[in-house]
């Protein structure tokens, strides 16, 4: 079972994220901007622990960072010098209000490019869960929907894809790190099919996969 610090844990995903995660048996630290809150979030949802951010992304194998995107940098720059070896996964979402149905990519390409930026070459990146609805992985359950996972790093995207099974959702290899634009672009989409389907919580399956062990 892994380490994780779940940076933003106390938001709808980030605490839906710890608690199947905990459930699952992984050793999970939560994360805030204040410790309290980290704290009884942990209590709540049966995590190992809550802190401040900057502490939770200490001394993790998987940092999973679930901030909206205004506090996107000023999050990672927090975090920056904790997370060591650790696989970092980034979940965030350039959504811009009040137009949170118009795909709206930062000029680097994505978030994830951002973010790598932020963190430096050196950091092991991954980008996932950008089409997944919080308030369903908060239910117990599988939950019917693709998680698609982007990284340069090979190894930290399998890792990343063994946890989304934990969670009891299928992971798919998406590819390298750039390609995580397509992923946050869809969320704008997802979002526009709620609202004008009455969907509760569009999401996404990929048909006719075979089985691929040794994704490159």
């Amino acid at each position: 079972m892994a380490r994780i610090g779940v940076i933003g844990g106390t938001g709808a995903l980030g605490k839906a994220i710890a608690r199947r995660l905990a459930k699952a048996g992984h050793e999970v630290t939560i994360g805030s901007r204040l410790a309290e809150s980290a704290q009884e979030a942990a209590a709540e949802i049966g995590a190992a622990g809550g802190a401040a951010n900057e502490d939770a992304a200490q001394g993790q194998d998987v940092v999973i960072v679930t901030v909206p995107y205004s506090a996107h940098g000023s999050t990672l720059a927090q975090i920056k010098d904790k997370v060591g070896d650790a696989i970092v996964v980034d979940t965030t979402v350039p959504l811009v209000p009040p137009k949170v149905m118009r795909v709206q990519l930062p000029q680097a390409g994505s978030a994830a490019v951002e973010a790598q930026g932020h963190l430096g070459e050196g950091v092991r990146l991954v980008s996932a869960f950008h089409s997944v609805a919080a308030h369903k992985l908060d239910r117990d359950g599988k939950v019917d929907c693709d998680v698609l996972v982007f990284s340069d790093d090979v190894e930290a995207r399998k890792v990343v894809i063994g946890l989304c099974g934990d969670m009891e959702l299928r992971g798919l290899a998406g590819g390298a790190l750039v390609n995580a634009a397509a992923a946050e672009a869809l969320t704008s989409i997802l979002i526009y099919l709620n609202k004008n389907y009455a969907a509760d919580g569009a999401g996404i399956r990929f048909t006719g996969l075979t089985t691929a062990p040794d994704l490159a």
